[in-house]
């Protein structure tokens, strides 16, 4: 076997095993949650592109496999000649690597399309039964039970059921406004199309298995970090209490939901930010600095 397969092999172990182990069980990473989604997605785009790297070293001759190697961590990729002079051997690998990102490119676009679809049904049926409020900036639903979500993407609006607006105060009530709209702002439905898009490609690897939970409960964290902004915590925390029962429909962010629990108990007890950011930052590190020795096994050999 070729021996330049060693270093993406041990990049996708890395990725795609042992740090979303680590991730899954650190304090920092809900204690500091927007770090955490950055390790989230480095670790899927790495995992990809070693995942995509792996059957174009084993189809490469050494020589080349180890050109791909150094232009790999130098950033520095081939021309526009020596590509256009690839031999059909060279041609096939990066066939291979094309079609491993492909199949979870493919799905990403797949489940974008089918949520953007589901939300403009949904959106439509607001128009008919729902009434814009200027004051709170959203759509009012005629309903009992206290429910507050957001529509992202092209159908972007946040709902507010009547019932929410008679059980929670305007503090509390604008609490629950802010989180939804840093849904919005912060195209978070793009991360969880990605998340849906790995565990059904990957759902074996526990990068997809785990993440696919992982990363809409700290979609929601970031989120509630950013209504905090401009709210207080308790008002956030009775909101949602207020809320956890609410419904939303599919592919929707409800401010409520059965992560609600978890997150009150986040806000009410807030933790300093700086050291849970070095602790993130130093276990990514030395999880990464693992791969070194096969680095230099490899890639200083010819």
């Amino acid at each position: 076997m070729n021996h330049h397969v060693l270093p993406p092999l041990g990049l996708a172990l890395i990725t795609g095993l042992f740090i979303p182990w680590m991730l899954v069980r650190a304090r920092w990473a809900q204690q500091v949650p927007r770090l955490g989604l950055a390790v989230w997605i480095m670790c899927g785009a790495v995992f990809a592109l070693a995942s995509a790297i792996v059957p174009a070293q084993m189809l490469l001759p050494a020589e080349t496999s180890h050109r791909l190697i150094d232009a790999a961590l130098t950033l520095d990729p081939p021309s526009p000649a020596r590509l256009a002079d690839a031999t059909a051997r060279e041609a096939l690998a990066a066939a291979a690597a094309f079609a491993v990102l492909a199949v979870p490119g493919t799905v990403f676009v797949r489940e974008l399309v089918r949520a953007r679809r589901a939300r403009s049904r949904h959106a439509e049926l607001l128009r008919l039964v729902g009434r814009y409020d200027a004051g709170l900036g959203a759509t009012v639903l005629e309903d009992a039970r206290p429910a507050v979500y957001c529509l992202p993407g092209r159908s972007r609006r946040v709902v507010v059921s009547s019932g929410a607006v008679d059980v929670l105060t305007e503090a509390e009530l604008a609490a629950a406004l802010a989180h939804e709209r840093a849904h919005i702002g912060g195209r978070h439905h793009l991360l969880v199309a990605a998340a849906g898009a790995y565990s059904a490609v990957f759902r074996r690897v526990p990068l997809a298995r785990i993440g696919g939970q992982t990363v809409p409960l700290l979609l929601e964290m970031a989120a509630d970090d950013r209504a905090l902004r401009g709210c207080s915590r308790d008002a956030l925390a009775t909101a949602l209490y207020a809320l956890a029962a609410g419904h939303a429909p599919r592919k929707a962010f409800a401010a409520g939901g059965p992560s609600a629990a978890v997150r009150m108990r986040r806000i009410l007890s807030p933790q300093r930010a700086g050291h849970p950011v070095l602790r993130g930052l130093f276990a990514v590190a030395g999880a990464m600095s693992a791969i070194i020795p096969a680095i230099a096994a490899c890639c200083w050999t010819s």
